[in-house]
């Protein structure tokens, strides 16, 4: 299963709910970190990005993106963070653009039977789009939202991630984490989004708290269970 979770807005838990797929997959999985949170969401040292090593956070996913490396190189560059689940930093955030052709090795690459991988975009702003190959080769593109009425318009602003159109899926689910006190609720989402609520999980001060401390990894808080549940 190759999943990619996306937001339009920042802030909604996109990178907490890609780590808690990831984490929850019974069979061995790969996190691709595109957004340059994933490290620290499962407190995991960087050596990468150690200014006291002299490194300055490159070897990274961008940066096999922008080089002539070899798809096999990418195994040397996950790190082995759990039991049976693996990482690709980010890497160095600047640099010139990145063709197709890379980005479609890194589909093909993704697209392995034996292992689930789980892409963390990030924030997608309006205007702005996911890589084409690796968007059209994922098996679901989860967005993940709060029922926030900002948040929301910036998804009705950009219709080709989530409603697709000239042959390229939208967004196939979404992700909601539910905040008590808001006007809105999860049939409002639905209605202005067009996409099926797949998850709903309550905003949890134990999830930060879990972060915080660095025990992602390790104690998931259950309000994260329905998410989880996505992985089987």
């Amino acid at each position: 299963m190759h999943t990619i979770c996306w937001s339009p807005k920042g802030g909604s838990g996109t990178t907490v709910v890609a780590a808690t797929i990831a984490l929850a997959s019974p069979r061995p999985a790969l996190l691709i970190d595109l957004a340059g949170d994933l490290p620290a969401c499962l407190g995991t040292a960087d050596p990468a990005a150690d200014p006291r090593a002299g490194r300055s956070g490159h070897d990274g996913i961008l940066d096999w993106l922008r080089s002539d490396a070899r798809p096999d190189r990418l195994d040397d560059l996950a790190l082995t963070i759990g039991d049976g689940l693996r990482l690709i930093r980010r890497g160095g955030p600047d640099g010139p653009p990145i063709d197709d052709e890379r980005w479609q090795l890194l589909a093909d690459h993704l697209a392995r039977p034996d292992v689930d991988t789980v892409v963390d975009l990030g924030t997608i702003p309006v205007g702005g789009s996911a890589p084409d190959p690796l968007w059209r080769s994922a098996d679901r593109r989860l967005m993940v939202i709060r029922p926030c009425y900002l948040g929301l318009r910036s998804a009705s602003r950009s219709p080709g991630l989530v409603r697709g159109g000239a042959g390229r899926p939208g967004t196939d689910g979404v992700i909601v984490i539910e905040e008590p006190n808001r006007a809105l609720g999860l049939p409002d989402i639905q209605r202005c989004i067009g996409a099926p609520i797949v998850a709903a999980a309550l905003l949890d001060p134990h999830v930060a708290r879990a972060v915080d401390a660095g025990l992602l990894l390790t104690r998931r808080p259950r309000t994260l269970d329905t998410v989880a549940a996505l992985a089987r």
